[in-house]
């Protein structure tokens, strides 16, 4: 971008700065336009990239790099967002009812939440706000046990550190889905500028810790309580809360990675706090070998997605895929439930292995779109959801989204009977695979700068799609309209496509399936090789 300032980003700029309430942000967005209008080297590109907002409100709410302007996550969009919350409850027929605000320890969470909730009080709703920072599901509990009309979480989840976000959970205490996210892009769009909307303190400090609980204590029922558990938070809210709970549910030896177990909002010790990255778990699972635990778990930083790590027979130990995780815990929640009817679910984009459990069950099995707003909603008696990003929902009854403290009180209660069978995980998923065959799943991602890429990839893999992925023969299905998604399938082989929803990538997921014929390393052998073929075929695709 040449560096003369054009005369409608200047003004565009000066309304912003006109209307934010934050001296901080304020000052902030005024250095840099002083900057382009001084003709400093890319201070132009950099106000028009603060400028080319506001961000996004989708399903997945609003997340975002903290810093001044509509193209980034400060008070005033926080406040511009709320007021549009607001309109759009009210048009909904829930003015004057409960909305309850939870927030993680991320840079600019305590502000973001404290402005959410004075808007909220002065637009007429009674509002109940969490003591501290803490886990996501926890706020997603509290919006059924408070009964709210709705719950705002101020968390950017798994990513970078610099950025946070704002997630809105409607009455049923699920995520919002469409087209809610459309009714309240269109009142934000008409809200005041920020120092114009109405703020009023008077919200009430609530915990529902103690309900919360005792409900997941009752997850894991049983005598057989021996098990050492090494955990990491990744620096982020869920630590107390996940020793709390699992000594509830009887199990005290835990030992927690000392590093990471206080918030910590730059993240020191991991580039990027999601426990799916490469080295993320690393000082887990060497505490793991330390202690000589039984089971590793790592949380991400606000607590709802759940990572386990086990020893192979090696002595070594790594981390489950989320997959194996999803078909480990459901095969024990199907095989203990007491629903007479109960229903599992994953995403189009998980394994299809728990649909093989469910059959095998005589439980129904239903298959949604990615995120757990679809999960969440696919129908009655869900007794568990799963999404292969780490997204584990073991109570529905009570928390209705992805709920890591949970996930790992149902693991530990199922490592520990396996333990004192002289069995490990490792050995259900083996027993798994002789009945079911050898699934594997892997993921291919391209990261963008310029999201128009996503689109053009798309539109290639739909005008002249493979026709065999690892000499397997293939057809293509579109799900559009109802989502941008590819489904690639043949026998034993299946990969979807689609953008993120959350980051800037393109993303293919990978299914291979092979019978167990003999030997269950033979079979794997020989997944391993089909699933290397058609990852390596789907990235020069992807290129």
């Amino acid at each position: 971008m040449p560096n003369t300032l054009p005369a409608e980003l200047r003004a565009a700029a000066e309304r912003w700065i006109d209307g934010d309430p934050d001296p901080a942000s304020r000052a902030e967005l005024a250095k840099i336009l002083a900057r382009a209008a001084d003709q400093e080297p890319g201070a132009a590109g950099e106000l028009a990239d603060r400028m080319a907002g506001p961000l996004e409100f989708g399903t997945a709410g609003l997340r975002g790099p903290v810093r001044a302007g509509p193209n980034g996550m400060n008070v005033a969009v926080v406040t511009r967002t709320t007021a549009g919350v607001a309109a759009w409850l009210t048009a909904h027929g829930h003015a004057g009812g409960v909305v309850v605000l939870g927030r993680d320890a991320r840079h600019g969470s305590e502000d973001f939440a404290t402005a959410a909730a004075e808007v909220l009080t002065a637009a007429g709703f009674v509002v109940k706000v969490l003591p501290k920072p803490l886990p996501t599901p926890l706020l997603a509990y509290a919006v059924l046990h408070y009964q709210a009309v709705a719950g705002i979480q101020i968390t950017a989840s798994h990513n970078p550190p610099a950025d946070n976000g704002y997630k809105l959970y409607d009455e049923t205490g699920g995520q919002i889905v469409p087209p809610s996210d459309g009714e309240i892009e269109q009142a934000i769009q008409a809200a005041p500028a920020a120092a114009d909307v109405p703020r009023a303190a008077g919200a009430e400090i609530v915990d529902p810790r103690a309900a919360y609980l005792d409900e997941v204590a009752a997850l894991s029922p049983g005598a057989t309580r021996s098990l050492r558990i090494a955990a990491t938070a990744l620096h982020g809210v869920g630590a107390e809360t996940l020793r709390a709970a699992l000594h509830q549910a009887g199990f005290t030896d835990l030992h927690l990675v000392t590093e990471q177990a206080e918030p910590d909002a730059d993240f020191p010790t991991v580039s990027f706090p999601n426990p799916e990255e490469p080295g993320a778990t690393d000082l887990l699972l060497t505490l793991a070998s330390t202690v000589d635990a039984d089971l590793a778990v790592a949380l991400d930083p606000d607590a709802d997605r759940c990572a386990l790590g086990v020893r192979t027979p090696g002595g070594e130990w790594r981390m489950l895929r989320g997959d194996e995780t999803g078909v480990l815990l459901g095969a024990h929640l199907l095989s203990t439930t007491d629903s007479t009817d109960p229903l599992v679910a994953t995403t189009i984009v998980s394994s299809s292995l728990l649909g093989e459990l469910a059959k095998e069950r005589g439980a129904r099995y239903a298959e949604t779109l990615t995120g757990f707003k679809w999960l969440v909603r696919a129908g009655e008696g869900l007794i568990f959801a799963y999404e292969e990003a780490l997204g584990l929902c073991v109570n529905p009854g009570f928390v209705r989204d992805k709920d890591a403290v949970a996930a790992a009180v149902v693991a530990a209660g199922l490592t520990a009977g396996l333990k004192a069978e002289g069995r490990t995980p490792l050995d259900v998923l083996d027993d798994i695979a002789r009945r079911h065959g050898v699934h594997l799943t892997d993921q291919v991602s391209l990261r963008v700068t310029d999201l128009a890429v996503r689109g053009r990839l798309m539109t290639a893999v739909r005008t002249d799609p493979p026709t065999t992925l690892g000499s397997v023969p293939v057809t293509l299905e579109d799900l559009l309209p109802d989502a941008d998604v590819i489904r690639l399938q043949g026998d034993g082989v299946r990969v979807v496509v689609r953008p993120s929803g959350t980051e800037p990538k393109l993303k293919a997921y990978l299914q291979v399936v092979t019978p167990v014929r003999d030997e269950l390393a033979e079979a794997r052998d020989r997944a391993g090789a089909l699933l290397d073929a058609v990852r390596q075929e789907i990235t020069a695709l992807l290129r």
